[in-house]
């Protein structure tokens, strides 16, 4: 009769013959007697009793438990990421639990206020779209945060970025380098962090060469997917005739060169394909593309570990970490079929003076 109803600690402290404390005790992982321990662990087991998550958490303080929030689970660049931080955090001791928000910074705001009541100890934050609400629930909220993405000047929170601009800048010096002259771009939405960035890169490099900055060689996705990426191509093909095109990422790069096909145009004798992220859907594109390698393991790392920081020292002061890109040339940049893969560094970017290096990053 008894072991039909709910099983507590007073069920299991009766079967195994103890104490109420001594049970948990042993369930809570304090130091027992290996009889103690044995006695209670096996009753616990016969009545199948479970510890109360909740209430330990509640009890302790902590529940063991980081949050991972990303805009789309689905994309590769996030992929990449959460393997990292979860090498990074199951090191520790933690669980890590993903989110998908999408990219209205409203439902980044109710995560927040969600994880606010104590379901997690941390949170790793990854928004497109940075509003000041969203920046007044960050300042507000008591869990620890590190943004991975770039923050207005002022808000004092620990965040590693990618320089955007300067990976813009490297694909557009390849591209010169390679004889090319009427180069246009396939950005994603310009209300974005990562769209705002890289069409500031690709405004600054192409005035730079002195080539043409006029409307009919740059598009804006609906976001970046590879669907959208096609009817942006699309659009860009029917207003211009480029001989090369950069876009802000390898989804858009990969529809970019499915267009390109589709229309009978040889890539890259015909027009040269350039991407951004250096994702696997880059490399196994046929031809395969160049790609702006922006660190995205290299952010969530060090992102990861500013979090164990935080957590370890809530008073630590902030820090900046600014990943610098690469270029990983491939076969849609060059003629004759030159696939390298051997990064080419940014060396005319330094780093902002504020700025950490990923191995200054200590947990």
């Amino acid at each position: 009769m008894a072991e039909s109803r709910k099983s507590t600690l007073v069920l299991v402290a009766e079967r195994a013959g103890v104490s109420i404390a001594s049970v948990s005790r042993v369930l809570n992982g304090l130091p027992a007697s290996p009889q103690l321990t044995a006695k209670v662990r096996e009753a616990a087991d016969a009545l199948g009793y479970v510890p109360d998550a909740t209430a330990r958490s509640l009890k302790v303080g902590r529940t063991d438990q980081i949050s991972f929030a990303v805009a789309d689970v689905g994309n590769p660049v996030y992929v990449a990421m959460m393997h990292e931080v979860s090498r990074v955090v199951s090191k520790a001791g933690y669980r890590l639990v993903l989110s998908s928000t999408g990219n209205d910074p409203q439902d980044q705001i109710d995560l927040l206020s969600s994880l606010n009541r104590g379901f997690v100890d941390g949170l790793l934050l990854s928004p497109l779209r940075v509003t000041e609400p969203l920046v007044d629930a960050l300042r507000a909220s008591r869990l620890p945060i590190v943004i991975i993405g770039s923050l207005p000047a002022g808000v004092e929170l620990d965040n590693v970025r990618a320089d955007s601009v300067a990976g813009i800048g490297l694909a557009v010096e390849h591209l010169v380098g390679q004889g090319r002259k009427r180069i246009a771009f396939v950005n994603g939405p310009v209300d974005t962090v990562p769209g705002a960035a890289r069409l500031s890169g690709y405004l600054t490099a192409i005035e730079r060469f002195g080539l043409s900055t006029s409307a009919d060689v740059q598009v804006a996705a609906s976001d970046f997917t590879y669907k959208a990426g096609r009817k942006a191509a699309a659009k860009l093909l029917r207003q211009s005739t480029p001989d090369a095109i950069v876009c802000a990422n390898d989804l858009l790069a990969v529809a970019t060169l499915k267009e390109l096909t589709s229309r009978g145009a040889r890539v890259p004798e015909d027009v040269a394909v350039v991407g951004m992220d250096d994702t696997d859907a880059a490399e196994l594109a046929n031809p395969s593309i160049t790609s702006v390698d922006l660190g995205s393991g290299k952010r969530a790392k060090a992102a990861a570990k500013l979090l164990l920081r935080r957590l370890a020292n809530p008073d630590a002061a902030v820090k900046q970490v600014v990943i610098e890109p690469t270029l990983s040339v491939r076969e849609s940049s060059v003629v004759g079929g030159k696939n390298t893969d051997a990064p080419v560094a940014n060396a005319a970017v330094a780093p902002a003076p504020d700025a950490a290096t990923t191995e200054e990053v200590q947990a």
